[in-house]
């Protein structure tokens, strides 16, 4: 295959990532998933893509190799992105369950005031 019949593909790659981006700033869930298949294509046709490493041929692919580099950057800005939502979610179920006794984090009662000691129970003793 050519050069210029895949390069349209790692464009099109490019721009989902960036849409993926999008929807996970804005936590569109739905929007993210409608991605995925198509990428997970796109990422299997270009995966069995074998390029010339050196050559007149190489040279040839440059265009090509520059677009999956950017791609590759973008995957790992939303993996960044991904993974601190993540670890959000994580710190936040972590001070719900009461998992860490020494946190600096303020839990109030069901009174409404805040725990005098600080000893959070889970929420299924509440």
């Amino acid at each position: 295959m050519l050069p210029t019949d895949n390069l349209p593909k790692a464009e099109r790659l490019l721009a989902l990532l960036d849409a993926e981006f999008e929807a996970l700033k804005t936590q569109d869930l739905t929007a993210f998933e409608a991605y995925q298949a198509e990428k997970a294509a796109i990422l299997d046709e270009l995966g069995a893509l074998t390029l010339p490493e050196e050559g007149p041929q190489a040279e040839l692919w440059e265009p090509f190799r520059e677009v999956i580099r950017q791609c590759r950057d973008h995957h790992r800005r939303n993996q960044i992105l991904v993974q601190r939502k993540l670890d959000a979610i994580r710190a936040a179920l972590k001070t719900l369950q009461g998992a860490d006794a020494a946190s600096s984090v303020e839990v109030y009662d069901r009174m409404g005031r805040m725990s005098a000691n600080r000893r959070s129970r889970g929420l299924a003793d509440a």
